[in-house]
């Protein structure tokens, strides 16, 4: 059984930085995919960005390219959200997500992530 645990949230001020983590139980997306997602009250929940595991490529949401990377951690099974110039309307849970579909495309869809993470806060004062 896969398990993701996210870890890293906060609160933080405007135009501060964060780091998650995503660490997986086993290594179960070496040749597909981990993502990233968030959700705001009363909002949907929505894709941030995604990582190819085997070739590193990302891709981003038009609304925190430029501002949040990813990046990961073969030997750890981690997968880390790096995420700058923070604004208020980044709050929101923070979930992580992995794929066993091995693609050349970006997965963005949430429907085609299989296991997910209990989420992380993320708060941004102004």
């Amino acid at each position: 059984q896969v398990q993701l645990v996210e870890s890293g949230g906060g609160l933080v001020q405007a135009g501060d930085s964060l780091r998650l983590s995503c660490a997986a139980s086993i290594r179960a997306f070496s040749s597909s995919a981990m993502g990233w997602f968030r959700q705001a009250p009363a909002k949907e929940r929505e894709f941030v960005g995604t990582v190819n595991w085997s070739s590193g490529r990302t891709y981003y949401a038009d609304s925190v390219k430029g501002r949040f990377s990813i990046s990961r951690d073969n030997v750890n099974n981690t997968v880390y959200l790096q995420m700058n110039s923070l604004k208020p309307e980044d709050t929101a849970i923070y979930y992580c997500a992995g794929t066993l579909i091995i693609t050349d495309r970006f997965i963005t869809s949430i429907k085609e992530y299989r296991y997910w993470g209990q989420g992380t806060q993320v708060t941004v004062s102004s």
